[in-house]
């Protein structure tokens, strides 16, 4: 703390039973389920919504948990049904789209394509209107660790400072991945490596009649873009590159992206008569986890936990469900020490299985066999409705997926072998480019 901030520190800390750290998706939501156990919530988010967040395609799998809070009604007065996902292929004009009521689960057949600002706008609210004493325009800065209770020292966006006393802390401070600085536990992901770039449009070609929610996914020379239709007639397009093409830019990033979006000619065609009506934002070297989800009277949601790839659209829901999960640990952390150790270990082995499942398909997701299974999917034994499953989010709970998913990883080993000199030259380039590198991302 400076001298003008202790200046302005109230003489009254607030005695609270949870704090946490952030106002996105993982945090609201925790925020919400922890006052209706009876726990007396701060939430302190450092902006104020609505905001800017990028990540506005849910996964099938958030349907139940938005159910279960209340909003299904809210979110989707906000949102664009998203039914299933287009793959474009990279090197053949062949295009696939793949509905969710083709996974193992049909009771879950779409999701929503959602604008960040509203979609997190009402799950603060939600918070706030369950009993959370939400408090925006307020950066956390400090936080100390004592036997029986945590401090916590927070700035607001007027120069003051509030001291908490609580006994607990919850991280759901997204990529600033507070508490994972804090307790240096913070690791960069050794097997992945991605930057982006990415803007809204209006006036760009959607897919036809139920299916013109659906995402669409192009791969090109050194990634892949996403494409997300907004119920407003925007449209979200990035692209998810290694980080030595995007530190390649010697042009301003606006350009930079429209020379990028050129280089996927399946996209650039649907956007021919595009308006950008969006900043461009860059984003370099972002995959992380840190090497504990919790630790003496804290643990860590969502994205504070691990950050990996966008590529399959489980930030949302990983957060949220980490914010469920997280919530029971808590709760018996506080009423039933006890058994604490066994809920807390729970608790960490389901932070860390969520991406696990996730990355072994992110890792690949460039590969040239990978490209072909999801262009041309089969449905052998099952393991076409497996990996649907997987990208509906329907992996904690679903164990009939998984023998057809290995099924699936099977043909994918065997496809490589059979192609040697295609597999070891992807793999070598993938080396290459997973390493950091130095330029102008943003």
């Amino acid at each position: 703390m400076t001298s003008t901030e202790t200046s302005t520190l109230s003489t009254a800390p607030i005695r609270t039973d949870i704090v946490i750290i952030g106002g996105g998706p993982a945090g609201s939501t925790a925020a919400a389920l922890l006052v209706e156990k009876g726990f007396k919530v701060s939430l302190l988010e450092k902006a104020v919504h609505p905001r800017f967040h990028i990540g506005e395609s849910l996964l099938p799998a958030n349907m139940p948990l938005i159910e279960k809070m209340g909003l299904t009604e809210q979110i989707a007065a906000i949102g664009m049904q998203k039914w299933g996902v287009e793959f474009n292929a990279i090197d053949h004009d062949i295009r696939t789209n793949i509905q969710f009521a083709e996974a193992w689960d049909k009771s879950m057949p779409y999701a929503y394509q959602v604008r960040r600002s509203d979609f997190d706008h009402i799950l603060i609210k939600n918070a706030k209107a369950k009993g959370a004493d939400v408090v925006e325009g307020c950066r956390v800065r400090d936080v100390a660790f004592n036997q029986d209770n945590v401090q916590i020292k927070a700035q607001n966006d007027d120069g003051s400072v509030q001291e908490y006393i609580a006994d607990y802390v919850i991280d759901a401070s997204g990529r600033d991945t507070f508490l994972a600085n804090k307790l240096k536990t913070k690791q960069k992901n050794k097997k992945h490596n991605s930057s982006a770039i990415y803007s809204h449009f209006t006036n760009v070609e959607r897919l036809e009649g139920k299916r013109e929610g659906d995402i669409s996914l192009f791969w090109f020379e050194h990634g892949w873009f996403w494409f997300i239709p907004l119920a407003d007639g925007t449209t979200s397009v990035g692209a998810v590159c290694w980080p030595a093409y995007l530190a390649s830019r010697k042009v301003s990033v606006e350009q930079f992206l429209m020379d990028t979006i050129a280089l996927a000619p399946k996209l650039a065609m649907r956007m021919k008569d595009a308006v950008r009506v969006g900043h461009v934002e860059a984003t370099g070297n972002y995959s992380y986890t840190s090497s504990k989800s919790y630790d003496n009277r804290c643990m860590l949601l969502g994205d504070a936990y691990a950050f990996v790839d966008p590529v399959f659209s489980s930030g949302v829901f990983l957060a949220m469900q980490s914010a469920f999960v997280g919530t029971e640990a808590v709760t018996t952390f506080l009423r039933d020490p006890v058994n604490a150790p066994r809920a807390l270990a729970k608790f960490d082995h389901h932070m860390r299985r969520g991406p696990s499942i996730f990355c072994w398909f992110i890792y690949r997701v460039t590969n040239p066999a990978m490209r072909a299974l999801f262009v041309e999917p089969r449905n052998f034994l099952n393991a076409k409705a497996a990996v649907m499953s997987v990208l509906a989010g329907d992996i904690f709970y679903n164990k009939a997926i998984w023998p057809s998913l290995y099924v699936f990883k099977g043909i994918y080993y065997i496809s490589s072998l059979f192609n040697p000199a295609r597999t070891l030259k992807a793999w070598r380039r993938r080396k290459i480019n997973i390493q950091d590198a130095v330029g102008p991302a943003a």
